[in-house]
């Protein structure tokens, strides 16, 4: 998001809610074919110190077997996925940003339930999928309250990596009168009433053109459900005595201001994408002459403008949506990505120990990030090192420069921007904060070392 103080999303999300946006949509293929299953259980809050963030996946080919298929089948190999195989139907899709009407094939998988250890006042679904052209998919989130009754089937994306085919699209107005879904984040509408979440289950919907034997083929798909209270100021963390800087590459969006006004005004607000590319590339990731082939040559990293384009949201209106900056790094060969919230810079300190970059979201004032320079309500870096004294090393896109992107950051001004979920704006009023969000891009085969770091912070 740009770093002007605009609203973030969670403020945009809880004016949505208080407003009443009229207009749900119902998911493009759920009146076609609704799979059958039972409702998810009734659950409550459990006794214990569990952690209050969750983040669950289906990974594996006993994962893709394990939900309840219509037409889609696991794939085996190194890295397992599911994919169409035979179509449950055909159905209409009109794409709400062209008007166009196509037909498509599709086929249908629904996960287990997962109910969540602490129960959710927010989630968020994450996917890595590969989508030749020609194939898009919809992914959705139905849940259970704490008091047993079911939310609709929400859509949390539809998505393809390129955008000939579709317009890739979040889905705004969905609601129940209890929660609601804005851009990404599905989330309850007043958690003072003590309703939560209580546990949920998630739909892929894989799609391709008509007679083909074309087919998306998705990896991963998981959520993140969290109950993060509600704080204006965070607890202090210890230094852990990581003094560690990973070589990630340094990219500015301010020196794309101006460029490909159609994603979100052009660079000044592609924090997100830059943030992503910059960790894409650490791992190795690169993009070919071909797919930068549509770039002006006379632009400087036309990777940039490459992941602003792929990650652009065209109902946000921007690239800032969390689920599809971690679906477009996973479209690299080799790589995850997840969207989830971290705890702690602890928690980061042991990522980055283990050599995973971390991209954060947060916002603040300009008074309250030393050596920032600005003030944000919504703003992705990423967090590449610890200094011995414990300070944030980050590559702030955010920046004059590529060679100004580096920054040190005071650790407990960082942590708080970082992890509050309230905050006051320069007139006074109550905002919101990210509350630890974070996106985290690894290996397809993380090292053991890699492996126990991301399981400390709930990601297997």
């Amino acid at each position: 998001m740009s770093t002007v103080d605009q609203p973030s999303r969670r403020s945009v999300l809880t004016a949505a809610v208080v407003a009443a946006v009229a207009g749900a949509t119902a998911p493009a293929a759920a009146a076609a074919a609704a799979p059958p299953g039972a409702p998810a259980p009734a659950g409550g809050a459990r006794s214990g110190s569990a952690r209050p963030i969750d983040y669950h996946a289906w990974t594996g080919f006993a994962d893709w077997r394990s939900g309840t298929a219509h037409g889609t089948r696991p794939r085996a190999g190194a890295r397992p996925g599911l994919e169409l195989a035979t179509p449950a139907g055909t159905t209409d899709y009109t794409d709400p940003h062209t008007g166009k009407t196509a037909t498509w094939e599709y086929a249908i998988w629904t996960s287990p339930v997962h109910r969540l250890p602490v129960p959710a006042t927010e989630a968020v679904v994450s996917w890595n999928a590969q989508t030749p052209a020609g194939t898009w998919l919809q992914v959705e989130l139905q849940g259970t309250y704490t008091d047993g009754t079911a939310t609709p089937w929400y859509v949390m994306g539809r998505w393809a990596a390129g955008d000939q085919d579709i317009k890739r699209t979040s889905v705004d107005g969905q609601k129940d009168g209890r929660s609601s879904v804005w851009t990404d984040t599905f989330s309850v509408d007043d958690p003072s009433t003590g309703l939560r979440l209580a546990s949920y289950r998630l739909r892929l919907t894989l799609y391709r053109r008509p007679g083909t034997r074309l087919t998306p083929v998705v990896h991963r798909i998981g959520a993140m459900g969290s109950d993060i209270p509600d704080r204006f100021t965070v607890p202090a963390s210890v230094p852990g005595g990581t003094a560690r800087e990973l070589s990630v590459p340094r990219y500015s969006q301010e020196i794309h201001k101006g460029q490909y006004p159609e994603y979100d005004n052009g660079g000044e607000a592609w924090c997100s994408p830059t943030s992503s590319q910059m960790v894409v590339e650490y791992w190795g990731g690169r993009l070919t002459p071909e797919q930068l082939s549509w770039v002006d040559p006379s632009y400087a990293d036309p990777q940039v403008c490459h992941a602003a384009r792929s990650t652009y949201d065209h109902q946000y209106g921007g690239c800032g949506n969390w689920p599809f900056n971690a679906a477009y790094a996973a479209t690299f060969d080799g790589l995850q990505g997840v969207v989830t919230r971290l705890a702690s810079l602890t928690e980061a300190e042991t990522l980055i120990a283990a050599g995973i970059p971390v991209i954060t979201s947060q916002s603040f004032l300009k008074t309250e990030l030393t050596g920032a320079g600005y003030g944000t309500s919504g703003h992705l870096m990423a967090i590449v090192g610890f200094t011995k004294d414990g300070d944030v090393v980050a590559n702030d896109p955010a920046s004059p420069s590529d060679e100004a992107v580096r920054r040190v950051y005071r650790r407990r001004e960082f942590e708080t921007v970082w992890l509050r979920t309230k905050r006051h704006d320069a007139d006074g009023k109550v905002r919101s904060g990210s509350g630890g969000i974070c996106y985290l891009y690894f290996p397809a085969r993380p090292t053991p070392e890699q492996r126990r770091a991301l399981e400390s912070v709930g990601v297997r």
